[in-house]
């Protein structure tokens, strides 16, 4: 009987989600437009076909919260929570590659990326989900910073890049609404 229930009824899919938690950062504008200029100039040295992000698009995922039918405000309450407790000092991000990841077939992401320039960002990610497991949200373990710049069919190696470098000074609580390519900023807080 109980193996039944957890089966769930036959015909019966689960509800498709709508929303997505997650901790993020943000460019400011200036660095996000120079994002912008270098996704159009390898989208045309390269040869690609995917649209370029919208500049305001452009971010660092920190941490997924979960993929949910509307927004459980008890999750809202608990990043909230772990936001709250963060406590860090603005740093300096650097990304100097760009890479593809080859893991949606005909839908690739084209990021960027960097390497000892992103080592102050692991350690921020890091603090924040050791606060996130404080306030009994479950962190991502796996961390590889990125900013996609657009999708494309191809595949492409690593490129070195001009790098492109911005102070972070604040981190942000999300909603994104699946499928329409909309972020709600719930929650932001600045480094100091």
């Amino acid at each position: 009987m109980a193996e039944t229930l957890q089966m769930g009824l036959p015909g019966f899919d689960p509800p498709t989600p709508t929303d997505r938690l997650m901790f993020l950062l943000y460019p400011d504008p200036a660095t996000a437009e120079a994002i912008a200029r270098e996704a159009r100039r390898l989208k045309e040295a390269l040869g690609l076909r995917g649209l370029p992000l919208p500049t305001d698009r452009f971010h660092v995922t920190l941490h997924h919260l979960g993929d949910y039918v509307g927004l459980p405000a008890d999750m809202v309450r608990k990043g909230e929570a772990a936001g709250q407790a963060v406590t860090a000092a603005p740093f300096e991000v650097v990304f100097d590659k760009a890479v593809s990841f080859a893991n949606r077939p005909g839908n690739n992401p084209f990021t960027l990326q960097g390497g000892d320039g992103v080592s102050t960002l692991v350690a921020f990610q890091q603090a924040l989900g050791l606060k996130m497991a404080g306030a009994g949200l479950k962190p991502d373990k796996q961390f590889l910073p990125h900013i996609t710049l657009l999708y494309d069919g191809q595949v492409v190696p690593a490129q070195a890049i001009a790098p492109i470098r911005w102070t972070v000074n604040r981190f942000a609580l999300v909603q994104s609404k699946l499928g329409q390519t909309q972020h709600i900023v719930l929650k932001a807080w600045d480094l100091a």
